[in-house]
C-alpha cells in the first residue's frame, strides 16, 4: 500500500471499530473488547510505518474536493509532516493502553461497550486532526473530540460531580471554539483557502490582512482545548471521569489538539508579535498558577490535572519563542508519563478506596499493596520533575534552552521580552513542579497509621500497560534527541548546558525543600492521633473510583474541612494554600462574572413568561368563554323574558335618540 492509503486508514479503523462496537454492544458483547482493541493496535502499527515511510523528509500529502463551496473549497486533504507522524504514534500508543488498561479496569462495567466504542471514536477524531491538511476537515475532529469528552467525563453520570465536569468541559471549550470558529473562516479568507498548505504559503508571502485579529482569534479556541488561562478550569473538574478516560485526554487527545494546531500553523502567529506576546503571558500565567494550585489540591487525580495544564503552558510557551521542535518534543515526552501517571494512579485509588491523599498518607504500606504502580509511578513522577536521565528532562530542557537563546537575543523567532517571561515562568514552574512532584509520592506512598486494605494483584492488562508506558518516560528524552532531529525541523534537541544546570538544580531544590517540609509536618502529626481507615471492600475498580468521586466532595472545589497535619504542601504555601486549593477563586469569578448574570436573566425570562405572555394567553382564551357564558345565560326560552328585554331596549333607544336630537 502507499504512504497516502496507510494514513488514510489510521483515523478510518478506529471509527469502524466505534461504530462495530456500538452496534454490537448489546447483541454480541464478546466481540465488544476485540472491537476496541484491535483496531486501535491496526491504528497504531499503521502509524508507526507512516513515520518509517514519512523518515522527517517531505511532507506527505494529497487531497480531493470533498464538495463545491464557491470561492473558498473545502478538501479531503492529506498533510503528514514529521511532527504529524510522530504525534500520529503517540496517540495510536496511549490510545491502545487506554483500551487495554480499560478492558480491566471497567471489567464489571455495564456501559462499558458505549465507553469502548467512545474511545475509539475520540482516538479517531485525534487521528483526523493531526493528519488533516484542510482546516476544516481539521475542525470536524476537534468539534468530534468535545462532544466524545461530553459524554466520557460524564460516565458516571450517577454522581452529580460528573454530571457538572461534563457540561462544564463542553461548555467551556465550546466557549472558546466560537472565536476558534470565526478565527478559521478570517484566516481562509485572507488566504483563499482553507489547505493548511496554501495558508502557510499565502503567510510566507505576506497575504493575511489581519494577523493579529486571526491568532488571537484562534488562540481563544487554543486556550479552551488545551486548558490554558484563564479558560482551563474545566480540565481539573474533568477528573471526575474514569482514570483512562483520563490518561487519554490529558496525554494524546484533546488538550493536545491546541499545541498541535499552533504548532502546524506557527508561522500565522509568528506574523503577529502581539499574538506571540499574548501566548507567552498566558503560557507564563498558566504554568506558575498551575504549579501553586497543585501544590495545595487533595485530590490525586487533580494534582495530575494540574500538572498537565502547567506542562501544556511549557507546550506554549516553547511556541510562543518561535521554536515548535522544543514544542512537540515536550508534548511527545510528556504524553508517555502523563498517561503513566493517570494509570498509575487509577491503581492505586482501586488499592486505597479513595483519591484522597490526605487519607492516603494515613495508611501505611499502601506501596507494598501495588508495586507494579509504585515504581512506575515513581519513573513517571521524575520524569515530570524534569530529572535527568529521564525524558521530561531533555523535552523541558529544550523548552528552556530555546527561551534562553530569545531572550538572550541569538535568535530572533520572537521578541527578547518574549523569551525572558517564558524562561523565567519556566524555572519558577520548574521549582514547584518538583515541589508537587515530590508532595505527591511522599502522601501516597510513605504513609502511616492503619495498614492499607489488600485486595491482591491487579488484573495483568493493567499492570502490564504500566510497563509498556515506563519504557518511553525512562528513555524517550535520550533516544529523541539523538535520532529524531529530522523530525524536529533539522533543529538540534542537544540541552543547553546553562539551563540544563540551572533547570536541574531548581528542580533538585524544590525536592529536597518539600521533603524536609515533609519530615517536619511528619513529626508534627506523629503527635496528633490518626484515625482508622475503612477498607474499601473488594470491587470492580470502576466502581470504587465512582464511589471515591462521590464520596470524596472536597476534591471537586471545597476545601478540606479536616486539615491533613502531614501534608507539605500547607507549610511551603502558608496563607496562599486556601486560595490555591481552589483554583485562586477563578471559577467564583466566573460564576460573578457570568453564571449569575445568566441565571438571573434566564430568572427574567421565565418570569415574564410565565406572569406576561401566559396571562395574556389565558385571558384571551378566557374572555370568549365569559362572552360565551353571559350570551348563553341570555337564552332562557322564556318569551316573556325576551319580549320585556325588547321593549326595554326599544326605550333605550328613543330615550338616546331623543337626547341627542335635544342637543343637537
Amino acid at each position: 500500500m502507499t504512504t497516502t492509503t496507510l494514513a488514510v486508514l489510521v483515523p478510518v479503523l478506529p471509527f469502524l471499530g466505534a461504530v462495530a462496537g456500538l452496534l454490537l454492544g448489546r447483541t454480541a458483547p464478546g466481540f465488544v473488547r476485540p472491537l476496541a482493541v484491535l483496531p486501535t493496535l491496526a491504528s497504531l502499527v499503521l502509524a508507526a510505518v507512516v513515520a518509517v515511510r514519512q523518515g522527517g523528509d517531505q511532507a506527505v500529502t494529497a487531497a480531493t474536493e470533498l464538495t463545491p463551496t464557491g470561492s473558498v473549497p473545502i478538501e479531503l486533504a492529506l498533510y503528514v509532516d514529521g511532527f504529524a507522524a510522530l504525534v500520529a504514534v503517540l496517540v495510536g500508543v496511549v490510545a491502545s493502553c487506554v483500551q487495554i488498561y480499560s478492558t480491566g479496569y471497567l471489567r464489571e462495567d455495564p456501559r462499558y461497550p458505549s465507553y469502548a466504542a467512545l474511545v475509539s471514536l475520540f482516538t479517531s477524531a485525534m487521528f483526523l486532526v493531526v493528519y488533516s491538511g484542510d482546516l476544516i476537515v481539521l475542525l470536524v475532529g476537534w468539534e468530534v473530540m468535545g462532544i466524545c469528552s461530553y459524554f466520557l467525563v460524564g460516565h458516571y453520570w450517577e454522581t452529580p460531580e460528573a454530571r457538572a465536569a461534563s457540561i462544564k468541559a463542553f461548555l467551556v471549550t465550546k466557549l472558546g471554539d466560537v472565536p476558534f470558529l470565526i478565527g478559521l473562516f478570517a484566516l481562509a479568507t485572507d488566504a483563499g483557502s482553507f489547505r493548511i498548505t496554501k495558508v502557510l504559503g499565502a503567510v510566507a508571502h505576506g497575504g493575511l490582512d489581519h494577523p493579529t485579529v486571526v491568532a488571537l482569534l484562534l488562540l481563544a479556541g487554543v486556550a479552551g482545548k488545551s486548558a490554558q488561562f484563564p479558560l482551563h478550569t474545566w480540565l481539573p473538574d474533568a477528573m471526575a471521569g474514569p482514570t483512562p478516560v483520563s490518561a487519554l485526554i490529558h496525554a494524546a487527545t484533546m488538550v493536545a489538539a491546541g499545541v498541535y494546531f499552533v504548532a502546524r500553523l506557527l508561522p500565522v502567529f509568528q506574523a503577529s508579535q502581539a499574538a506571540l506576546v499574548v501566548l507567552a503571558v498566558m503560557a507564563a500565567v498558566t504554568m506558575a498558577g498551575s504549579g501553586l494550585a497543585a501544590l495545595a489540591q487533595d485530590d490525586i487525580k487533580r494534582v495530575l490535572a494540574y500538572s498537565t495544564i502547567g506542562q501544556l503552558g511549557y507546550m506554549t510557551g516553547a511556541l510562543a519563542v518561535g521554536d515548535r521542535g522544543a514544542a512537540v518534543f515536550h508534548l511527545l515526552s510528556h504524553g508517555a508519563f502523563k498517561a503513566l501517571l493517570f494509570l498509575a494512579a487509577g491503581v492505586i485509588i482501586h488499592a486505597a478506596g479513595t483519591n484522597s491523599l490526605a487519607a492516603m498518607s494515613r495508611m501505611s504500606h499502601l506501596r507494598d499493596r501495588v508495586p507494579d504502580a509504585y515504581w512506575t509511578m515513581t519513573v513517571a513522577l521524575l520524569a515530570l520533575a524534569a530529572i535527568p536521565p529521564f525524558s521530561g528532562f531533555f523535552s523541558k530542557e529544550s523548552v528552556l534552552g530555546a527561551a534562553e537563546h530569545v531572550a538572550t537575543g541569538h535568535t530572533e523567532h520572537a521578541p527578547a521580552a518574549v523569551g525572558w517571561i517564558v524562561l523565567v515562568a519556566g524555572l519558577v514552574t520548574a521549582l514547584l513542579t518538583a515541589a508537587y512532584a515530590t508532595r505527591l509520592w511522599l502522601l501516597a506512598f510513605r504513609g502511616r497509621g492503619a495498614e492499607a486494605p489488600d485486595h491482591g494483584r491487579q488484573p495483568l492488562t493493567m499492570t502490564v500497560v504500566l510497563w509498556v508506558l515506563a519504557a518511553p518516560s525512562l528513555a524517550l528524552g535520550a533516544f529523541a534527541y539523538r535520532v529524531l532531529p529530522d523530525w524536529f525541523d533539522g533543529r538540534d534537541l542537544t540541552p543547553a548546558l546553562t539551563t540544563s544546570v540551572l533547570g536541574t538544580g531548581i528542580a533538585l531544590a524544590g525536592g529536597v525543600i518539600t521533603y524536609g517540609a515533609w519530615r517536619h509536618t511528619s513529626a508534627v502529626a506523629a503527635r496528633v492521633p490518626l484515625g482508622a481507615v475503612a477498607a474499601h471492600p473488594e470491587g470492580d475498580a470502576a466502581q470504587v473510583e465512582a464511589e471515591a468521586i462521590a464520596t470524596h466532595a472536597p476534591a471537586y472545589g471545597d476545601v478540606a474541612s479536616a486539615p491533613d497535619p502531614a501534608d507539605p504542601g500547607r507549610l511551603l504555601l502558608g496563607p496562599l494554600h486556601r486560595h490555591a486549593a481552589v483554583g485562586f477563586h477563578l471559577d467564583a469569578v466566573y460564576r460573578a462574572l457570568f453564571v449569575r448574570p445568566v441565571q438571573a436573566g434566564a430568572s427574567l425570562v421565565r418570569f415574564l413568561d410565565r406572569e406576561v405572555v401566559d396571562t395574556y394567553v389565558r385571558g384571551a382564551g378566557a374572555l370568549p368563554r365569559l362572552l360565551g357564558a353571559a350570551v348563553r345565560r341570555a337564552q332562557t326560552g322564556n318569551v316573556q323574558t325576551y319580549v320585556s328585554a325588547l321593549l326595554a331596549g326599544t326605550v333605550v333607544l328613543a330615550v338616546a335618540a331623543l337626547l341627542v336630537a335635544t342637543g343637537a
